[in-house]
């Protein structure tokens, strides 16, 4: 013999034809249903398992990484731009409080100006 020995029942040879034993095997190879669902089972723990994995990789990753630190210089930027939009908001209140006032003015002075209903 040239390959391994597979020991087959004898029960099995003698139920089964030659040609139909490979006919048998043919159709059980090819049929979709198992092949669907091992796809199936495959893909969602594949889908489930690898972000995990990958999340667990990332923090075994950086667990020895020291915490980011600002230099100066830009932390100096940092303070600047908060001081500027800070006083943005101040101008930002003071024109709406003006618009506030201009439009309570308007509103008054065209209640005065309107005809009575007699005329």
């Amino acid at each position: 013999m040239n390959g391994p020995e597979v020991l087959v029942p004898m029960a099995f040879v003698q139920a089964i034809p030659p040609m139909e034993a490979h006919e048998t095997i043919y159709r059980a190879m090819t049929t979709g249903g198992d092949v669907a669902i091992v796809a199936i089972i495959f893909g969602t723990l594949s889908s489930v398992l690898y972000p995990l994995a990958r999340g667990w990789a990332r923090r075994l990753e950086n667990r020895g990484a020291p915490p980011a630190t600002l230099s100066q210089d830009i932390e100096d930027r940092l303070d600047r731009i908060e001081r500027a939009v800070e006083s943005i908001a101040v101008e930002v209140e003071r024109v709406s409080e003006g618009q506030r006032f201009v439009t309570k003015l308007l509103a008054e002075k065209a209640a005065t100006k309107l005809p009575s209903a007699d005329q």
